[in-house]
């Protein structure tokens, strides 16, 4: 009688744990991430802390990193993953290659898809010159965005890190996505080269 006392127990303590510990930070519902604490944060303008901010946001293409700047020193390093064609710069839409050159954020979008995005003022003028001489679409909607929500625990980042997968944009792990989207505003350089 005492053992099945203990049994109890223990099972109503793991619960308890599971229940409290174990909450999905980002969280995920069917089939999209929830995104009211998102949105709450824009309205309430809640998306920046100036303590945290970087200038400027350097892509090594090459390399597989993002370098986040302050005031001309590299702050952190992030692994980052591109599209499934990552040589060259972007030429038209489905190359599945992500752009060169200097953008900037264009402004912040909490996505159903993946998590959190930062959009990257893509395509630019020449990029459009580029494509009409050639006769094809320049693409658009390239982003610094998180992940599937597949991964949202995070349990998946080796996996996602390892490979190229995006159709073009620069993917990062949600906990890398959460300390760029508190320090960057809109207009801050991203170079991706």
């Amino acid at each position: 009688m005492f053992l099945n006392y203990r049994i109890i127990f223990f099972y109503l303590l793991l619960s308890l744990f599971l229940l409290l510990g174990c909450k999905k930070d980002p969280e995920v519902q069917g089939d999209h991430y929830t995104l009211e604490e998102c949105k709450k944060e824009l309205l309430d303008a809640e998306d920046y802390i100036e303590g945290e901010s970087i200038d400027l946001i350097i892509i090594e293409k090459k390399e597989r990193k993002m370098y986040l700047y302050k005031e001309n020193k590299i702050q952190s390093t992030i692994p980052v993953s591109l599209g499934k064609n990552p040589i060259g710069n972007k030429e038209e839409k489905g190359d599945f290659k992500t752009p060169e050159g200097t953008f900037w954020l264009q402004r912040k979008l909490c996505s159903p898809k993946y998590y959190r995005s930062l959009c990257i003022a893509y395509p630019r003028p020449e990029d459009m010159k580029r494509a009409e001489a050639k006769g094809v679409n320049p693409g658009g909607d390239i982003t610094i965005h998180a992940q599937p929500k597949w991964n949202a625990d995070g349990k998946g980042d080796s996996y996602t890190l390892s490979r190229n997968w995006t159709q073009g944009c620069v993917a990062v792990t949600n906990a890398a996505m959460k300390q760029l989207w508190y320090a960057v505003r809109e207009g801050v350089p991203i170079i991706i080269r």
